[in-house]
C-alpha cells in the first residue's frame, strides 16, 4: 500500500463523517427543547406520597423486589440477628400464595417428648408456627411469609436505606 492512498479504516471514517453534518445545529436549540420524559416536581410528589404512606413513621429500609425491582415495603423493622430479614404488617405488590404453607419445628424441643399430653401441646405449637409463602404480584418472586398474626417476615428483597 503506498503512502498517498488512505487505508480501509480511514475510508470508514470519512464516509461517516461525510453523512453526519453538524452544523445545522446549535447548542441553543437544543437548550429550548424541553425533555420529553423530565418532570422537575416529580421527585418532591414522590416524597409527599411516601411521607403521607408512612405518617411520620420511620423505617430501617424500603424493601424491593430482587427480580423487577417492584417497591413491596415501606415501613419495616430489621430482625436483631440476622441482618438480611425484615418485618412489617403494611405491604404494597405482594400477594399470599394459596394452598401452600410451611411450618417450622420448635427449636426450644431437642428430645421428643413420650407423654400424649405433652405431645399435643408440640402440635399446637407446630400449628402456630405455619407461615404462607408471600410473592411478588408483578413478577411471582418468593419474597417472604406471612405467619398467623398477619405479620410479613421478608426474605428475599433488595433493601434501600433511608
Amino acid at each position: 500500500m503506498s503512502e498517498t492512498e488512505p487505508s480501509a479504516t480511514q475510508k470508514t471514517v470519512s464516509k461517516a463523517s461525510a453523512l453526519v453534518d453538524f452544523s445545522g445545529s446549535s447548542d441553543e436549540e437544543l437548550d429550548e427543547t424541553p425533555p420529553e420524559f423530565y418532570d422537575a416536581q416529580m421527585d418532591d410528589r414522590d416524597q409527599a406520597w411516601v411521607e403521607r404512606k408512612r405518617k411520620g413513621r420511620k423505617s430501617d429500609a424500603l424493601l424491593s423486589c430482587p427480580a423487577c425491582f417492584t417497591t413491596l415495603c415501606i415501613d419495616c423493622q430489621r430482625h436483631e440477628k440476622i441482618v438480611t430479614q425484615y418485618r412489617a404488617m403494611f405491604v404494597l405488590n405482594c400477594k399470599i400464595v394459596e394452598g401452600k404453607s410451611q411450618g417450622i419445628k420448635d427449636r426450644k424441643r431437642k428430645r421428643k417428648t413420650k407423654n400424649s399430653a405433652q405431645s399435643g401441646s408440640s402440635n399446637a405449637n407446630m400449628a402456630d408456627n405455619i407461615f404462607r409463602p408471600v410473592s411478588c404480584s408483578v413478577c411471582g418472586t418468593e419474597v417472604a411469609v406471612i405467619d398467623k398474626e398477619e405479620v410479613y417476615h421478608f426474605y428475599n428483597v433488595l433493601p434501600s436505606f433511608v
